[in-house]
């Protein structure tokens, strides 16, 4: 008599092809089960045994204990899952759950060896599950690596921009509120009378104010030095009846003038030009104006930090490039990748070192992946060295060869513990990784052999405890 349920097993697209003989095989050695809805079918560590076919209900795998954390896929009626022939899955990665009444017919995994010895047509049929199997969920891995890389890269970036941008609207602000009050200073200075000399010799002390505050002496003052400074100037203005003494408004005026690097000699010299009558309106214009030079500078320097940002990101994702091969200078690609990876960087106080000689080659390759090699050895090296801070060296040399244009060698290196000899020959298999759950793919040095690999090039590893050096080789 026919099994009942061998017409539920031709409803599997999987199955379409396997004769009713290969399927009575399968039905006579299964168990049939099912599962109450909402309940936890599996969860993360449990042993995976069987071979499963779904015939009702629905199966959601998710990163929750609650079933309601991060869905991951779910699977419909007439799908299969579990342990395929030839499969090295031992234990669930996920939760469970069934979704409605499921039902599920499992072969356990000790019938898969005679399986594959006397059932042909059912084995590949379900090797080419396990293929398209491990094709889908490869190609889901390396986009969520590849989001998770973006979601690193955009946390840094949006940090960085955060404070050029921050300073800009303050100094922005600050300027608004320093020039409404300029016309004050400006009628004080309109009651002066200056001869043509004297004006040239305000310009001439004021532009030389200027261009001494990037490298005069006194931004490297001390506290105590620049207290000191500040007292001399006040008693200079109190002495020159500059403002009533101790007035608010001279203690501005030696504040701002020491900011500059302004001098008792600096002030003698331009009260000898313009005489004491015309010193207070003078000096009140000189510090406005010091201080509107200030504040458009930091606007500037600010700006210009943004732009060196905007130039990053495009330089890393070469958007204004085509997408085909081309001539790639690594050290451009490395730049860009650390200036998006400083946040993380600075936070666990990595000093970085570079060292790419000036007459080094460009190769031919494709420039946004070999980023991503960047990015994920740089942030692979950064997670490896402790909060309190490490080193990270990155070099690069040109490896002639008298049979052909030679190689470029990049070894990125960091001080870290290292990595135990135990799993280093591990580390590029794709899915494993050392980080926690959640924390990694286990995709980061699997994309970048493929990607060095792509290239015509090899990557490798070595490591002992205190240094660990990744060696990208690629052909010029």
């Amino acid at each position: 008599m026919a099994n009942p349920l061998l017409p539920e097993l031709h409803k599997f697209s999987a199955l379409t092809d396997v004769p009713d003989e290969q399927l009575l095989w399968l039905l006579d050695r299964a168990t049939d089960e099912t599962f109450a809805d909402g309940t936890v079918m599996f969860k993360p560590g449990d042993a995976l045994d069987h071979f499963n076919l779904l015939l009702a209900g629905r199966v959601r795998l998710d990163g929750g204990p609650n079933g309601a954390g991060d869905e991951i896929m779910t699977f419909e009626p007439y799908s299969t899952m579990g342990v395929l022939p030839y499969s090295r899955l031992t234990k669930a990665a996920s939760f469970g759950y069934a979704e409605g009444d499921v039902r599920w017919l499992g072969l356990h995994r000790d019938h898969l060896k005679p399986m594959t010895q006397t059932c042909y047509e059912l084995t590949a049929a379900l090797v080419q599950q396990m293929t398209n199997r491990v094709r889908s969920f490869t190609a889901q891995q390396q986009q969520t690596d590849k989001l998770a890389s973006l979601g690193r890269l955009s946390a840094g970036l949006a940090h960085e921009l955060n404070n050029p941008v921050a300073a800009v609207v303050r100094s922005a602000t600050t300027l608004k509120d320093h020039l409404r009050a300029t016309p004050d200073s400006f009628k004080a200075l309109m009651h002066l009378n200056l001869t043509d000399a004297q004006v040239d010799a305000v310009n001439t002390t004021f532009f030389q104010i200027i261009d001494q505050k990037t490298s005069d002496a006194a931004q490297r003052l001390s506290l105590l030095e620049r207290s000191s400074r500040e007292d001399e100037l006040t008693d200079w203005l109190d002495d020159r009846a500059v403002s009533e003494p101790d007035d608010e408004l001279t203690l501005d005026l030696a504040g701002s003038l020491t900011e500059f690097g302004v001098t008792t000699d600096d002030l003698d010299a331009l009260l000898e030009q313009i005489g004491d009558d015309n010193l207070p309106g003078v000096l009140k214009w000189i510090v406005d104006n010091m201080v509107t030079e200030q504040l458009v500078s930091d606007i500037s320097e600010a700006s210009k930090r943004i732009q060196n940002l905007v130039g990053s990101i495009k330089n890393y994702t070469h958007m204004d490039q085509g997408g085909g091969k081309q001539a790639v200078h690594l050290a451009d690609g490395i730049r860009s990748t650390l200036t998006l990876l400083n946040h993380k960087l600075n936070a666990k106080k990595i000093t970085v070192t570079l060292d790419f000689p000036t007459e080094l080659p460009d190769i031919q390759g494709w420039p946004g992946e070999l980023n991503q090699v960047w990015t994920n050895l740089i942030d692979n090296a950064a997670d490896a060295l402790p909060d309190t801070g490490g080193t990270l060296t990155i070099a690069a040399h040109y490896d002639p060869r008298p049979d052909s244009p030679g190689f470029v060698i990049t070894t990125i290196t960091d001080n870290g513990a290292g990595i135990p000899e135990a799993i280093r020959s591990k580390i590029f298999d794709p899915f494993f990784t050392t980080k926690a759950i959640g924390k990694g793919t286990g995709l980061g040095l699997d994309i970048v052999q493929g990607i060095v690999r792509h290239h015509n090039g090899l990557v490798k590893v070595e490591s002992e405890p205190g240094q660990t050096v990744f060696s990208v080789c690629l052909p010029v």
